[in-house]
């Protein structure tokens, strides 16, 4: 396993990182997938208040109390969420993220969060207050780091015109090449580390996207069509020079970009995390390949979510 460097700080991330979200509420089940990931050299793990209204928190929490010390530990706020309802809102304010971050400490079992995120975020926020709460709580030491999940650019250049972040989280894969032209350069010139959501693009970019194209893409994905999807896979899959399964070939497209530190993969089952690994540890994507893979995608540019 590869570590790189968190945006400007001495925390060192796997390059493949856990993401919780899909987890499950079976801690037994939850306890398997993260001490197999730990055991294989991931040391990064991901989660956020709202994930199962804070119960995957809780489990994160109590799996990784014995070796606290070893994980970075990501999680996420600005989704104001009622545990006994399930309804949430966004709200961004200073002190609804005071607040949140003493529940996300009780939940986690720990005394600091060593990456806290906005989870989201509009251009009308109070951005200048959000960045003061968050300084605030890096100042005090409850936080390491902080950063941005979004997909936003204007979002994300007001972060890094204005604060001292150390990484954003956006969706980014083969299929979904939009931050390449307007946002990774920006964030390598910043320091700032890119951590990529999506890599498998719902399953259209994983071993199995024969099928899950034509299940869960007959409306298409982002701009393409249905028939460029499957255009796309078939130029894939014949051509000899890519001879890997599509998963290390959609890991490896991320991980190509320098501005990529480290990739937040979605498991839900052992299975998922050990393929996943095997995949990360056998790949080779050569320049040649990925050149490939650019000319027969799209480079798509952000329209909508500004």
């Amino acid at each position: 396993m590869k570590y790189n460097r968190l945006g400007k700080t001495d925390m060192h991330v796997s390059e493949l990182a856990l993401g919780c979200m899909s987890l499950g509420k079976d801690i037994t089940h939850a306890r398997d997938i993260v001490q197999h990931a730990v055991k294989s050299g991931i040391n990064f793990l991901d989660t956020a208040d709202l994930y199962d209204f804070g119960l995957n928190e809780e489990m994160i929490g109590s799996i990784i109390k014995e070796n606290r010390k070893d994980i970075i530990l990501s999680t996420k706020v600005g989704n104001h969420f009622d545990t006994k309802s399930k309804d949430w809102y966004w709200d961004p304010s200073p002190a609804y993220i005071e607040e949140a971050v003493k529940d996300s400490l009780r939940r986690l079992q720990t005394d600091y969060i060593d990456l806290y995120m906005l989870h989201g975020g509009t251009i009308e926020d109070p951005i200048d207050e959000v960045i003061a709460a968050f300084e605030k709580l890096k100042k005090e030491g409850i936080i390491r780091a902080y950063g941005i999940s979004s997909i936003r650019p204007n979002v994300i250049r007001q972060f890094v015109e204005k604060s001292t972040i150390d990484a954003v989280m956006m969706q980014y894969s083969l299929l979904d090449r939009r931050a390449e032209e307007e946002m990774l350069e920006l964030l390598i010139a910043n320091q700032i580390s890119v951590l990529a959501r999506g890599t498998i693009a719902k399953g259209l970019l994983s071993n199995q996207a024969a099928e899950l194209i034509k299940k869960k893409a007959s409306n298409g994905y982002l701009d393409y069509q249905f028939d460029e999807l499957i255009e796309i896979h078939e130029k894939i899959i014949s051509n000899p020079e890519l001879a890997q399964p599509l998963l290390a070939l959609s890991q490896q497209y991320a991980l190509k970009h320098k501005a990529i530190t480290s990739l937040v993969l979605g498991i839900s089952s052992t299975k998922q995390l050990l393929e996943a690994l095997e995949h990360y540890n056998n790949a080779n994507l050569t320049d040649e390949a990925y050149q490939f893979l650019q000319a027969i995608t799209k480079a798509n540019k952000y329209l909508d979510h500004r």
